[in-house]
């Protein structure tokens, strides 16, 4: 059965976890604050705050920026919930701002209505989360300028972007946010396992941040509220988390990220191999503005279903016989949990056409051109 997606794994990097497991620090040792600043070096970014997991990531980056109870964080329905959960992990409300029909990421002119109505009523975000679907940067540079003009906080939801670029900058600069976080999820570009990193260019956040994935605890003379004891001293100066990643992961993530333009350029090759293989099959990819290189995280196709006599379910459970094709995603706000707080069906109609057209067929490093081949011949058998 070919999956969707699948991690690749070297000598090199089964050698980097053998290193670690044979050192005397598995976790809070050298590999950690290494791999954050290679992803710094890649990025541009200033600052890297590594953790357990994009989720935490996600966490600690609306904690930073002071999201808590009575403030609105909004991001797009078209998303996993973890973009939208870290609001409600803090106690804040959330919206949502419906996506491109095109590029299926957040729609700026959507954007730009919702707050011109939420400023009116006074009920402005404080931060919004601008989700890079399938790894394509969203309209970065209008979103900073709104959020100029609104004053509301970036977050930039990069877990299937990194490896890409918009414009003249690699996702992860900052250049257009306050923060942007990478997932390391085994089917993300690179992987560490399960981790995640949160980077900025902005010290104080920075240092908020490296509090709170490990307990709110210090042991930084600046920071403490007076002179050490002693040595083994230390401070709870804040109420944190666990979110720490380990040496093991953080390992084996550095030894991937030596690879990454390299996933990234296989990835990017899939997807030329699929736009030419599936041209007569009635289905759209994602919209690739120029100027925009995508991550190249996932690959989804949309059904042309007035063209077809099958359905969506149809077609997805038979192409399931042979293939572990996914959808990413069901909207957020028709999730049991979200209607439950008043959101319903009908509310964000470009997400729910997406829902109803997606399928995410495989797309990563070491699939081989006789398994693209053959999505390919099943993909025609199913569809046509």
């Amino acid at each position: 059965m070919i999956p969707y997606g699948r991690q690749s794994i070297s000598d090199a990097d089964i050698q980097a976890v053998v290193d670690v497991l044979k050192s005397e620090l598995l976790t809070q040792g050298p590999a950690i604050p290494a791999f954050e600043q290679a992803i710094c070096n890649y990025t541009n970014a200033e600052y890297g705050v590594a953790v357990n997991s994009g989720t935490s990531a996600l966490h600690i980056a609306c904690l930073a920026l002071g999201l808590g109870k009575g403030d609105v964080l909004w991001t797009t329905p078209t998303t996993f919930v973890a973009s939208a959960n870290c609001a409600l992990y803090c106690g804040a409300e959330v919206d949502f701002v419906d996506i491109d029909p095109l590029t299926w990421n957040m729609s700026v002119t959507n954007l730009e209505e919702k707050l011109i109505k939420a400023k009116k009523l006074k009920c402005l975000p404080k931060i919004i989360v601008p989700v890079h679907l399938c790894g394509l940067p969203c309209n970065m540079k209008r979103i900073k300028e709104l959020s100029d003009e609104y004053g509301f906080f970036v977050i930039e939801d990069a877990a299937h972007a990194i490896g890409g670029r918009y414009h003249d900058t690699t996702i992860g600069s900052c250049s257009y946010s306050d923060i942007t976080i990478f997932s390391f999820h085994p089917v993300k570009t690179i992987t560490s396992g399960e981790g995640g990193m949160a980077v900025t260019n902005n010290k104080h956040l920075a240092r908020k941040m490296g509090l709170l994935r490990s307990h709110g605890i210090t042991r930084d003379d600046d920071l403490m509220t007076k002179k050490p004891d002693g040595l083994w001293y230390y401070e709870q100066v804040d109420l944190g988390f666990n979110y720490r990643m380990t040496d093991i992961q953080a390992a084996l993530g550095l030894s991937q990220f030596n690879r990454l333009d390299k996933f990234v350029q296989k990835r990017h090759y899939i997807a030329e191999q699929y736009s030419s293989l599936l041209s007569d099959l009635p289905i759209k990819s994602q919209l690739q503005p120029k100027g925009y290189y995508s991550g190249m995280h996932l690959y989804v196709i949309q059904l042309q279903l007035d063209k077809l006599t099958k359905s969506h379910r149809c077609i997805f459970e038979e192409l399931r016989k042979n293939i572990l094709v996914n959808l990413h995603y069901m909207p957020v706000h028709l999730q049991p949990w979200y209607k439950k707080m008043g959101f319903s069906e009908g509310d964000f109609p470009e997400s729910e056409e997406y829902y109803k057209r997606a399928i995410t067929i495989p797309c990563y490093p070491d699939l081989k051109d006789r398994e693209l081949h053959k999505v390919s011949e099943i993909l025609h058998k199913v569809i046509k």
